[in-house]
């Protein structure tokens, strides 16, 4: 187990509101990491993006780097501007 890794599992035992937040948070970030691959491997810049999308650098940037609470809308326009398709699934834990 990697010292992060013990370091989140120490923190969750000892932190009850760490803990509830922590899994959400995680799954917000992998979000956010998922759209800046997308836009990377699309070879656009933030700014780019930014111009497709109407809207402005600060904007991409804050989708990418705290991706809570984003409208489907705009999932969606992210992914038809790098040339993809939005997929919605839910899963059982």
């Amino acid at each position: 187990m990697s010292d992060l890794n013990k370091y989140i599992d120490s923190r969750k035992s000892k932190d009850i509101e760490f803990s509830e937040n922590f899994d959400a948070g995680y799954e917000n970030f992998k979000v956010g990491i998922l759209l800046k691959q997308m836009r990377e491997k699309a070879g656009y810049t933030q700014e780019e993006l930014a111009n497709k999308l109407d809207t402005k650098k600060s904007a991409i940037s804050r989708i990418e780097n705290h991706a809570e609470d984003i409208r489907l809308s705009t999932l969606e326009k992210y992914a038809r501007v790098l040339g993809m398709k939005l997929q919605i699934s839910i899963a059982n834990n």
